[in-house]
């Protein structure tokens, strides 16, 4: 509760990050983990099947580089941007946990970004001198070396953040010791990591294939040829992606495993979560049927066979990021910081004396007849609103509707009742921290949205309002009055 709380009420703060977060996953292991590796090794395989006159075969090398071209400008501008559009939306809408993130991890996001700017520097070189690279046999090599360098590179950025993101899911035993070994090495993270990288591979042959397919259409011996080594790469790797499914699915937490069925969509989707495994064992399935079909009959692929599998296979890798979002609640954190932002081992003070006295912004502290909605609205904002909107996605008014009938006026009893317990039935909801006065507040204030069907502004426009105990005069008044107390202290002891 350090940090003022931006918000979109009409979007949800979340699904802010998460279409970013998406969106730079699908690029980063589609088009820099797994296909600069593939590409590197179809350049590698243009010099092995070269004429004995050429450092390479031409019409080949032409076509990797088409395909190359795709990925770099994709990475270099979108890829980046969404990856710093991460680092923007994490600040705003969750500053508490990126910070306690950076706290354990500063070394390792260091090192992160050192190994990035490499990346950096290497792709450049790695596609900036790919043509002048053919003027000789050594130099092809050694621009080889640099693409198997760039696809290391690409992969031990992958390697350390999964360890965070692990650790966000299961910090293992650094809650009992803070340490970044500790939180490195925590229980997902191998398995995580094992089940990412043959997905990425897959999802680079996959998308390579479709490249193929655009670029080649009037080199049909050219485009056999691709086609056939992009469906032997796709079979090398998908045992590996289902090896790594089944180690990662047992290493995961019950708790997280209960979270599947409503991690995908919402709490209706549980009685369809059939479709779940279908649509991954159909999808699974499909790759590998085609890239059977694309060694066997080659002369057979074509566009239109490739590109369902393709958006298929980046569309499963959206679904897993976006359950393995919320597999991890009730917590951001694991054990340590609730998905509200509120630190697990604060709670008892918060029952004990309420919220709104240890918020920073807050235009109230105390709870009254006179500012109950205001209390109210507050409390919200506190607790509830980083996952949920007042009348927009996953609106706060919309859920209680759900259990008591749409349109009804929601009751206080029972309302009452319900949140201090929710936790118990929705195990991915955090249980409420404040105390009852704050209840009665945060209930008058929902009840008030659904009659007003107002909307909350975030503090990017309403700006901020700081907790009145924590203002200038109450703090020096505060300081004088301890002073005072110790000097009083001193005295009697000295008499």
């Amino acid at each position: 509760m350090d940090f003022p709380m931006f918000h979109l009420d009409w979007l949800n703060d979340r699904f802010l990050i998460a279409a970013i977060a998406i969106l730079h996953v699908c690029i980063n292991h589609g088009l820099a983990v797994g296909f600069i590796p593939y590409i590197t090794w179809l350049e590698q395989k243009g010099v092995a099947n070269a004429p004995k006159d050429r450092v390479t075969d031409p019409e080949w090398d032409h076509l990797i580089y088409k395909k190359m071209k795709v990925a770099f400008i994709i990475t270099t501008t979108l890829g980046a941007m969404t990856g710093v559009g991460i680092w923007f939306s994490v600040v705003l809408v969750s500053p508490a946990s990126i910070g306690s993130l950076i706290r354990v991890f500063y070394w390792a996001w260091f090192v992160e970004w050192l190994v990035f700017c490499t990346e950096v520097i290497l792709i450049l070189i790695y596609f900036l001198t790919w043509k002048s690279a053919n003027k000789s046999f050594k130099s092809k090599i050694r621009h080889i070396r640099f693409g198997w360098f760039l696809s290391v590179f690409s992969w031990i950025t992958m390697a350390i953040i999964v360890s965070i993101l692990g650790f966000m899911m299961d910090p293992g035993n650094w809650n009992s010791n803070h340490s970044l070994l500790n939180g490195f090495s925590n229980p997902i993270y191998i398995p995580q990591l094992m089940f990412r990288t043959p997905t990425a591979m897959l999802l680079g042959g996959v998308f390579g294939m479709t490249l193929t397919t655009i670029f080649s259409r009037n080199e049909p011996e050219l485009r056999q040829r691709a086609v056939r080594y992009a469906g032997q790469w796709i079979l090398a790797w998908t045992p590996l992606v289902v090896a790594g499914a089944v180690f990662y699915w047992n290493v995961m937490p019950a708790a997280m495993k209960d979270n599947l069925s409503t991690a995908v969509g919402t709490l209706e989707f549980q009685s369809y979560y059939d479709i779940l495994k279908y649509f991954i064992i159909g999808t699974a399935s499909l790759s590998v049927v085609l890239a059977a079909f694309a060694v066997w009959k080659p002369q057979r692929i074509g566009f239109k066979y490739v590109i369902i599998p393709c958006l298929l296979v980046f569309g499963f890798l959206g679904i897993f990021e976006r359950v393995r979002e919320f597999i991890r609640k009730p917590y951001v954190i694991g054990g340590y910081m609730y998905s509200n932002l509120l630190r697990k081992q604060d709670y008892p003070l918060y029952k004990r004396d309420g919220i709104l006295k240890y918020a920073t912004y807050t235009s109230v502290t105390e709870v009254t007849e006179e500012n109950k909605l205001e209390a109210g609205k507050m409390v919200f904002i506190n607790t509830c609103s980083r996952c949920h909107t007042t009348n927009g996605i996953n609106s706060i008014v919309n859920v209680f509707e759900n259990i008591y009938g749409k349109g009804k006026p929601l009751e206080d009893k029972s309302m009452e009742s319900y949140i201090p317990n929710m936790h118990n039935g929705r195990t991915f909801m955090p249980p409420y921290p404040g105390n009852q006065k704050e209840l009665k507040a945060l209930v008058a204030y929902i009840k008030h949205l659904q009659q007003t069907g107002d909307h909350l502004e975030g503090a990017q426009t309403e700006g901020v309002s700081i907790n009145p105990l924590w203002d200038d005069e109450h703090v020096a008044a505060s300081a004088e009055k301890k002073q005072a107390q110790q000097q009083q202290s001193k005295q009697m002891s000295n008499n």
